[in-house]
């Protein structure tokens, strides 16, 4: 790599580095991005955990022979670690390919088990820093999770394609009746309870864990249920366990009258998702408002960089 590419990355980094975390320290955010594929010849999603970071690089045609991409994998490691003042053995590199949604999470490339906790909030999530593509916190639904909080007092909440149950978490810490968590994967349901059983949440006659394909388990939710929905689908998905692919544009409509069967009269539903072309088809949809709330639920630090659309649907 020339010198003078790699100070370009150093100097990019160095500017939004200073410029994030002072907002973060202003904010009291403890897990933020720093940078996202702000050059392209530098691919990186680079995120802080209080104290650690995860760096994804982005796979893509470099040109490099492997023992060189290595090498040039190494500098950027080194030029991470000087920005960002932190010890080269706290920075955890992987690499990822670019695909459809978020099936990266469901894969598993590690046993190293490198937990760490981490505070938002006001509450403890269990991120694993080795084993996956992805940390299992998403930074960019922080404030869509304090709105889940600030309404769920009394309510009976459910979070479709759960994940490792962030969300379950903020409702259950904000009082809700009941938390229903639904999600193909024991490991992410495992990992649920387990951040719920640390912020002293987990309540078995109250919250549900449900192992399932969140589609079939749609058919026989009960219907007027539910006061909250949480439903923050792959944008498509055609795992082992389905019969059916899924496709979050061609399927959301049916997603949704499905999802509002089971809301109350008075309810509602957060539904989000990352496909970058996403239109949501609002004639179809049988609901009395439908709001697009994906400005005021863009966290700080992904101002200008996410392709997340985040809307609120009222029965």
């Amino acid at each position: 790599m020339s010198a003078g590419k790699l100070e370009m990355f150093i100097n990019r980094l160095t500017k939004v580095h200073k410029h994030v975390s002072k907002q973060a320290r202003r904010m009291e955010v403890a897990c933020y991005r720093i940078y996202d594929h702000d050059l392209p010849e530098f691919p990186f999603a680079i995120d802080w955990y209080n104290g650690v970071v995860h760096c994804a690089e982005y796979k893509r045609r470099h040109g490099m022979e492997d023992d060189e991409h290595d090498a040039w994998l190494q500098e950027c490691r080194l030029a991470i670690a000087m920005v960002l003042q932190v010890s080269v053995d706290d920075i955890y590199m992987k690499i990822r390919q670019r695909k459809a949604g978020r099936q990266g999470q469901y894969e598993k490339f590690g046993e190293e088990r490198t937990e760490k906790i981490v505070p938002e909030n006001g509450l403890s999530f269990i991120i694993n820093l080795t084993d996956y593509l992805d940390t299992g916190l998403f930074l960019d639904h922080r404030i869509t999770r304090d709105m889940v909080r600030n309404e769920a007092k009394g309510c009976h909440v459910l979070n479709l394609f759960c994940y490792t149950g962030s969300f379950s978490v903020y409702a259950a810490a904000g009082s809700a009746a009941t938390v229903t968590s639904v999600d193909m994967s024991k490991t992410y349901l495992n990992w649920a309870k387990r951040n719920m059983q640390y912020n002293k949440l987990y309540k078995d006659e109250r919250h549900d864990f449900v192992h399932g394909d969140v589609m079939e388990w749609l058919d026989y939710m009960p219907a007027g249920r539910f006061d909250i929905i949480v439903c923050d689908p792959p944008t498509f998905s055609n795992s082992k366990r389905m019969e059916d692919t899924f496709d979050v544009q061609r399927d959301h409509v049916m997603l949704l009258k499905k999802l509002l069967k089971g809301t109350s009269e008075t309810g509602h539903i957060y539904f989000s998702n990352n496909y970058r072309n996403f239109q949501l088809d609002r004639d179809a949809i049988p609901a009395t408002t439908v709001k697009d709330i994906t400005a005021q639920t863009t966290p700080f630090d992904f101002q200008g960089k996410l392709h997340r659309k985040c809307y609120r649907i009222e029965k």
